[in-house]
């Protein structure tokens, strides 16, 4: 696959500890705070919720 193909927001199913992709893209998009999260640096979501978050304190934010 070409580093430049799929160049859009992926969809994701979120598992404990783990995700699986279900469509290719390059990035998720936060919950909280609408800004993109590329793949390779998403390290927070919510399972039960099946939304990702940017950092700690927007996983806070969404759980309040």
């Amino acid at each position: 696959m070409n580093r430049f193909e799929n160049v859009g927001e992926a969809k994701i199913k979120y598992l404990d500890g783990d995700f699986q992709i279900l469509t290719a893209g390059t990035f998720v998009t936060c919950a909280v705070t609408k800004k993109p999260i590329a793949i390779d640096d998403l390290k927070y979501w919510s399972v039960a919720k099946q939304e990702a978050y940017i950092d700690v304190e927007a996983s806070v934010k969404a759980s309040q």
